[in-house]
């Protein structure tokens, strides 16, 4: 059974005018992420013939959600790095692409995130990773948490719901998840909340706290 997936990366917007207009890279080949895929140069030409005979581009969301589109897509193409999209923020027509614009510029969007359909993919055992030949794209979305970043998060979520306990390991992702830099994460696996007492600058113990309030609340709710 064919289902809809995503595949993230983090935000690596190449221009961002004051208009709202952007390009970047909604996938890059050769790269594995956290679930072991890797996305091989050519998987997504057969969709992007489809919707060049459409007339039609994938949509510009907001978090993967299709009832609230932010823009539109210019220009998608494969180049040697991967999938480049140009595209338009709508930020003079639609608040919450203001909202998306002002995130992006800010630096406070965790990544581009792709909505796709899986056609053809092939098991390296070699290398341990799986390789995507053929990518049917619905659409490209600006996302706050990559998907990948939040499933991390749900499974410890998960696991104490169950009443079970978390390894170390799965909490101290979840930390980096949320915003803890790697030293961040590591002190307080160790210290515990003294570890962002002792923050030397006021800054850093700020961000700190407020990652840790996010992750709190995600495993609240």
């Amino acid at each position: 059974m064919q289902t809809k997936q995503r595949l993230d990366i983090p935000l690596k917007i190449k221009s961002l005018t004051d208009t709202g207009e952007f390009e970047g890279y909604g996938s890059v080949f050769g790269v594995e992420d956290s679930y072991s895929d890797v996305v091989v140069k050519g998987a997504f030409q057969k969709s992007l013939s489809s919707w060049a005979e459409k007339g039609r581009l994938p949509s510009l969301l907001w978090q993967h959600k299709m009832s609230e589109p932010i823009g539109i897509y210019t220009e998608m193409k494969e180049d040697d790095h991967g999938l480049y999209v140009k595209g338009r923020l709508l930020i003079d027509d639609d608040p919450l692409a203001k909202r998306a614009y002002a995130h992006a510029k800010a630096g406070s969007l965790g990544g581009l995130s792709i909505g796709y359909i899986l056609k053809d993919w092939e098991y390296d055992s070699s290398k341990g990773v799986y390789l995507l030949k053929e990518i049917d794209l619905w659409e490209v979305s600006l996302v706050t948490m990559p998907a990948n970043d939040e499933a991390r998060i749900s499974e410890v979520k998960s696991l104490l719901e169950k009443g079970e306990t978390p390894s170390p390991t799965k909490i101290e992702r979840a930390l980096r998840d949320v915003g803890f830099t790697r030293s961040q994460a590591k002190a307080f696996m160790s210290k515990g909340y003294s570890a962002i007492d002792s923050q030397r600058d006021a800054e850093g113990q700020n961000e700190a706290l407020q990652s840790l309030k996010d992750l709190t609340a995600f495993l609240r709710g």
